[in-house]
């Protein structure tokens, strides 16, 4: 039996990583449990002290008044919300996953000044280009519309890069010719034979493309002011009132609310996250 000699040193490096994931875990697990213990407690108890890892006995108060209130209708928002999640993670992740074939399986003149052009944009803010993108929803008449929220998933240079970077080393050309040779075409080889061999990764993107499109505040502000389009963020933020009337315990309740779905989509996929990273990292 081999006997191995651990240095005091490698014990060290053990340990500082340990104390340092450890460090990161409750930086990431602290902000949830802030949240959760304050939703059951009264607006003078979290005023009075904002951190406290003791529950309080006001849940169903704060549940009341979330009920009571005339902007925040959690079925409504549910279903705008999953509208816009999905359809924006089903363009994203489907277009993306077409642009980075076109980019690694056709050899064509313009093919590295397009990805040069891809990553430029992947370098500016969303913010820049939202009054000009306002603008010209407003003119085609799609404000107040799910539309504006969804389409424009379909041009996604993070999702296209990652793509890209897991494709290249994954997908033999070789299939591609032997599908060519026996008279399949582009589309139906594209769906059939390269959309189950990229499955991990277009499992990572979706997750990642679902939580951003869920979380999705600014954009939906902008184009929506229809209260029968609101998506959930947008009626959280309504119940941040005035300083004398905002009952912090129901914020905190309908913050809850929202993240439930995206901690049930993280807890059910979480590894995918795990395998398709480490694939991407691996193979790229």
């Amino acid at each position: 039996m081999a006997v191995v000699n651990k240095k005091p040193s490698t014990y060290g490096f053990k340990i500082i990583a340990y104390a340092f994931c450890i460090l990161l875990t409750v930086l990431s697990i602290f902000p949830f449990i802030i949240m959760i213990v304050n939703a059951t407690r009264s607006t003078g108890e979290i005023q009075s002290h904002a951190v406290s890892f003791i529950p309080g006995l006001n849940l169903k108060t704060n549940w009341g008044i979330l009920m009571k209130s005339k902007t925040f209708d959690p079925f409504l928002g549910f279903k705008n919300s999953l509208i816009v999640s999905v359809g924006s993670t089903a363009c994203n992740v489907y277009f993306s996953t077409m642009t980075a074939f076109a980019l690694v399986a056709y050899d064509w003149k313009l093919r590295k000044p397009f990805f040069t052009v891809i990553m430029a944009v992947l370098m500016i803010p969303a913010q820049v280009s939202s009054i000009g993108f306002y603008t010209f929803m407003y003119k085609i008449h799609l404000t107040n519309s799910f539309l504006p929220l969804i389409l424009p998933a379909i041009a996604a240079p993070t999702t296209v890069f990652f793509m890209r970077q897991y494709m290249i080393p994954s997908l033999p050309m070789e299939i591609l010719q032997s599908a060519r040779i026996d008279g399949a075409g582009e589309f139906r080889i594209f769906n059939q034979i390269v959309l189950p061999m990229m499955k991990p990764a277009m499992a990572t993107q979706a997750i990642f493309s679902f939580v951003t499109s869920w979380n999705q505040l600014f954009m939906p502000q902008i184009l929506n002011t229809d209260m029968k389009k609101y998506t959930m963020p947008q009626m959280v933020s309504l119940l941040n009132g005035d300083a004398y009337k905002t009952e912090y315990g129901s914020v905190y309740l309908g913050l809850l609310l929202t993240v439930i779905p995206i901690l049930i989509a993280y807890f059910l996929l979480s590894k995918y996250i795990i395998a398709g990273v480490a694939l991407g990292g691996v193979k790229g």
